[in-house]
């Protein structure tokens, strides 16, 4: 049998081993991006996208507000009362919710896509304060994805928009200008015996779209004040006036393996597939993290042909309970399935914050049964000393 000074002069772990390669798993960081841009370039947009797709979780101003709302959270009831007054959110609230997302059980587990933060808006802290917010978060982003466009094809871009009042839907030129509309379609009819097939797809796409020709529904859209050339152009200048340049040295301090550059004329589908290759390369190659690959096989497919889902260590006991230091025997109705194995939950709660974020329940020295000892003795003989030293030894509570 090899020595204690021998197994120490060999800290390397197995890597094939089931228990050593799931500890990994549990102890790795979730894949966390930000996504940048100059206002109207479609930062959303593509960060809704990701975060659809990656099953990550999608952090946003707006967004956030939403959710607080529909909660009925803290934060939530004071954007209520706000509104109800007719005085907006402040950025210091909105600060707050945005950090609080990304401190959550969810995040710490999926990961994140930011957007929008840093803000123009320097009523509570400038852009360099919240720069230094970024990169003090305990879950720093691994990407940052800038979308680039030049001033005059954004400021166009922004001035053709329309909203819809009554749905709140925003319409690009090329959907709502008959002429725009007209002279795309000339251009794909050029092209219709190279690419048949793909132009009876979008045949059937622009049909589809024909309310939007009619006259009734273009006489509804209407043009917001920020969306006017004048506000767009202003909103660029103040971009690069109090933003461009700190964001330029956030992103000459990232490795360039992890930069993604975007062209932001492309379409939104272009950029989504153009992000979504460079992020699984990166992911794959360098950081080896398969996070979704394990969360989707865990959840509905076999790991190989006719594998079978294990019951885990924990057996029929309820994970988070016995985190808490209680055995309690989950229900079967209350399985879940993560990285090849059975857990069973004992409640709905239970169930809920599991799904959350399954690792700090899986996670060494875990399962581990509570050891409840009871000291009694006459008076004065020491039973409060041995209860001290006991609890301290096995980490316990007196």
């Amino acid at each position: 049998m090899a020595s204690q000074e021998e197994n120490q002069a060999q800290p390397f772990a197995d890597i094939f081993d089931e228990d050593e390669a799931e500890k990994s798993f549990l102890l790795s960081k979730p894949t966390c991006l930000v996504v940048l841009g100059k206002p109207g370039s479609g930062k959303k947009t593509l960060a809704r996208k990701l975060a659809q797709i990656r099953k990550c979780i999608f952090i946003e101003a707006l967004e956030v507000i939403q959710m607080n709302i529909h909660e009925g959270t803290e934060y939530g009831l004071k954007c209520q009362e706000l509104l109800f007054k007719g005085q907006s959110i402040s950025e210091e609230l909105v600060t707050e919710m945005i950090l609080k997302k990304i401190e959550s059980p969810e995040v710490a587990h999926f990961g994140y896509i930011l957007s929008g933060f840093p803000s123009l808006s320097e009523e509570y802290m400038t852009v360099s304060q919240q720069i230094e917010k970024i990169k003090n978060l305990k879950l720093k982003p691994d990407f940052l994805i800038n979308i680039k466009c030049s001033d005059y094809d954004l400021c166009q871009r922004i001035s053709g928009q329309r909203q819809h009042p009554n749905s709140g839907q925003v319409y690009q030129r090329n959907q709502w200008d008959p002429g725009v509309i007209e002279k795309h379609k000339k251009e794909k009819d050029q092209h219709e015996e190279e690419y048949e097939e793909e132009y009876e797809e979008q045949e059937e796409e622009e049909t589809a779209e024909d309310p939007l020709m009619m006259s009734e529904f273009l006489h509804q859209l209407v043009q917001r004040p920020e969306d006017i050339l004048e506000n767009a152009e202003e909103r660029v200048r103040t971009y690069k006036d109090i933003m461009l340049h700190p964001l330029e040295d956030l992103m000459a301090e990232q490795d360039c393996q992890y930069l993604i550059e975007l062209d932001g004329n492309q379409q939104p589908d272009d950029l989504f597939v153009v992000t979504s290759d460079k992020t699984y390369r990166c992911c794959y190659c360098c950081f080896n993290k398969q996070d979704e690959l394990f969360r989707v096989l865990s959840s509905y497919k076999l790991i190989a042909r006719r594998y079978q889902w294990r019951r885990s260590r924990w057996g029929q006991a309820c994970p988070v309970a016995l985190k808490e230091g209680d055995i309690v025997m989950g229900n079967p109705d209350l399985a879940v399935s993560f990285l090849g194995k059975i857990y069973v939950l004992s409640s709905l709660e239970a169930l809920e914050t599991f799904m959350l974020n399954p690792r700090p329940y899986l996670l060494p020295p875990m399962p581990l049964p509570p050891c409840k000892v009871l000291v009694f003795g006459p008076p004065f003989s020491g039973r409060t000393t041995i209860c001290n030293l006991i609890a301290h030894k096995y980490k316990g509570k007196v």
